[in-house]
């Protein structure tokens, strides 16, 4: 038969949407042409195929090879189409019965001795797979089947080999059957990273070491990070250098609760469609990014020509920390103000658009000055009040006022550096936490800092005294109503640690106090 029929993905944001790959050979000059809208990576698949054909001992048809990549109008990205490619030029030339490939999906770059190459988005084809009512299986390289596999609603194959591929789709008598592709075992489950974090960036530190206890002093601040951790809240530390801000923001994700399999699902699909791919040591682990401050607007919120994720999106489900705010340039923070207020990014394009969740815990650290003595008790600050001026105000107001909690995190003494840490340990710090986000769930089916301004006046029951606290604090400080809504969700969160459902006096001016800004 001189057409054969191939299914294939294309990733396009964190969808997957299915793509047929059509081979058909006619007579003329022997030639291979490619259309259905690829782009350069997928053209080039022509030298790849060619040469993995003649490595693997199979003839390349010298005929007019026309491949359609279907439907026409949807970009094709990546080198995911070299197997499906390969596999319908022999199907439609007579190498290969054409019978196993109706049950199967394939996806896999093709090096030139016809070994199969990890692609990006193996979790998400899976994924769309198991949403689908559909029977087949899918085959990849044997690098992107295990984390495929974590999907266990879908059947995965893995293949090292274009031979292995055509072993297991070759007449039953002398079929040689992959072997299904599961997640290693001591990946089973979501939680088995318990309550750490996979970090990425420039944090270093490693699960058994990032623990509450470690740090010394700083009372104010880690009771601080315990009520971001509570509600869900954004937190900024500012303070002079060698402190424990970066401390303190790498202990955030060992204090949240462990993530559910659905989330952990959408977390590692997001981490495999990044050019580093998902680590499978991650698997159930809260993210923790740590750009440098460096990083343009698109490493940060994504983008390219098919949109890929960026750092807020990689984020997802966990924290992601922004060491020396006020380095960043002040137009790549900006593009933080709406995934802060509303959980997703959009990148669109004029070929389209692609919408990757963002539902990140933002943690800043940030110098009172650029010398960072500025309040020291025993060192002099050397700028002048005019570059601390310009210092902040790389800071836009509209940012700071979506960042829930504002912690000064001072110099400590030389007795604290030489005494002993003696701190609560994560554990126990994270058991209170995760009693506080379920009452928040039985309560109001979601975390404090997801309340609407609606759902706040029937959730947030103030005392008389508490009522009189906040109305003071508003009038002192001329706050918006986006700040006065966050203090009254913070001061939810501290009254849900403490286990009360009406919220007095002392748990407003406990959430006022987080709203300080940086003394001049």
């Amino acid at each position: 038969m001189s057409l054969a029929v191939v299914s294939s993905r294309a990733i396009t944001g964190m969808a997957a949407r299915p793509v047929t790959v059509e081979v058909h050979l006619a007579n003329g000059l022997p030639g291979l042409s490619l259309v259905g809208l690829p782009d350069t990576e997928v053209k080039e698949s022509r030298e790849r195929v060619r040469s993995a054909l003649q490595n693997s001992r199979f003839e390349f048809p010298a005929r007019r090879i026309t491949i359609n990549l279907a439907p026409a109008d949807l970009p094709k990205a990546s080198g995911c189409f070299d197997l499906p490619i390969a596999l319908g030029i022999l199907a439609a030339s007579g190498q290969l019965p054409e019978a196993g490939l109706r049950a199967h999906e394939f996806a896999g770059e093709l090096s030139l001795t016809g070994e199969l190459r990890w692609v990006r988005g193996g979790l998400a084809m899976a994924s769309a797979m198991a949403a689908e009512p559909s029977s087949r299986a899918l085959v990849l390289p044997a690098g992107s089947a295990q984390e495929a596999a974590l999907v266990e609603e879908a059947t995965v194959y893995g293949a090292r080999t274009l031979l292995d591929v055509c072993a297991h789709l070759a007449e039953p008598d002398v079929a040689t059957p992959l072997r299904r592709a599961v997640a290693p075992l001591a990946l089973a489950g979501p939680g088995a990273g318990g309550h750490g974090a996979a970090m990425t960036g420039g944090i270093t530190e490693t699960d058994d070491i990032a623990d509450m206890a470690d740090i010394k002093g700083q009372a104010h601040a880690k009771r601080a990070l315990e009520v971001a951790a509570a509600g869900g809240h954004h937190i900024l530390f500012y303070g002079p250098p060698g402190t424990g801000k970066s401390m303190l923001a790498t202990r955030l994700a060992g204090l949240l609760p462990a993530l559910s399999k659905a989330q952990a699902v959408e977390a590692a699909t997001l981490a495999s469609l990044s050019a580093q791919g998902f680590d499978l040591r991650h698997w159930g682990r809260r993210p923790f990014r740590a750009p440098h401050h460096t990083a343009s607007a698109a490493a940060l919120v994504g983008g390219g020509s098919a949109p890929r994720p960026g750092e807020i999106s990689l984020a997802h489900r966990g924290v992601l920390f922004l060491d020396e705010l006020p380095e960043f340039q002040r137009r790549v923070l900006e593009v933080l103000r709406e995934p802060l207020e509303l959980g997703h990014v959009t990148i669109s394009r004029a070929g389209g658009h692609a919408t990757f969740p963002a539902a990140f815990q933002l943690v800043a650290a940030m110098n009172p000055c650029p010398c960072g003595d500025l309040g020291h008790p025993s060192r002099n600050c050397r700028c002048t009040s005019e570059a601390v001026a310009r210092y902040r105000n790389r800071l836009s107001g509209p940012l700071l006022d979506r960042i829930d909690l504002h912690v000064e995190v001072p110099a400590l003494s030389a007795e604290m550096f030489a005494a002993p840490a003696s701190g609560e340990r994560s554990e126990v710090v994270a058991a209170r936490v995760s009693l506080a986000r379920a009452r928040q769930v039985s309560r109001q089916g979601q975390l404090n800092c997801h309340l609407s301004s609606r759902a706040l006046e029937t959730q947030c029951p103030l005392r008389p005294d508490a009522k009189e606290v906040l109305h003071r604090a508003v009038t002192q400080h001329h706050w918006s109503a986006r700040t006065y809504h966050r203090v009254l969700r913070v001061a939810r969160s501290v009254a849900d640690l403490a286990d009360c459902e009406a919220i007095d006096a002392h748990h407003i001016a406990e959430a006022v106090q987080y709203r300080e800004a940086p003394q001049s």
